[in-house]
């Protein structure tokens, strides 16, 4: 059985709320769970205490009976300092203009 440290959605439409919860990987996003280990509201500001609410002592030892978390599980476990930060590749640049118009842009701004 494969253990995933992940978000549940609950909240009303338009109002997103998530519980972090320990789940088997099968089963669905909002359905059974195992513990549910925090939360997470979206909609308060980004330095509000409450923002992101974690058990950080029953997160550790889910972590070492072999739980994974998800990616965005695991950069609120990096910040909180529960885990170590997770590494993510460079993102691609693909909405910066292309080679000619930022050669463009150099030339009028200079």
């Amino acid at each position: 059985m494969g253990l995933k440290i992940r978000l549940a959605r609950a909240g009303a439409k338009k109002r997103p709320y998530y519980h972090i919860v320990v789940a088997d990987s099968r089963s669905p996003r909002d359905g059974r769970f195992i513990e549910q280990l925090g939360s997470y509201n979206p909609m308060l500001p980004s330095d509000h205490a409450d923002r992101v609410r974690l058990k950080d002592e029953r997160i550790k030892h889910w972590l070492s009976q072999g739980a994974l978390a998800t990616d965005r599980v695991a950069k609120f476990l990096g910040k909180a300092g529960v885990a170590p930060m997770p590494v993510f590749p460079e993102q691609p640049k693909q909405s910066l203009p292309k080679k000619k118009a930022q050669e463009r842009a150099a030339a009028n701004a200079g």
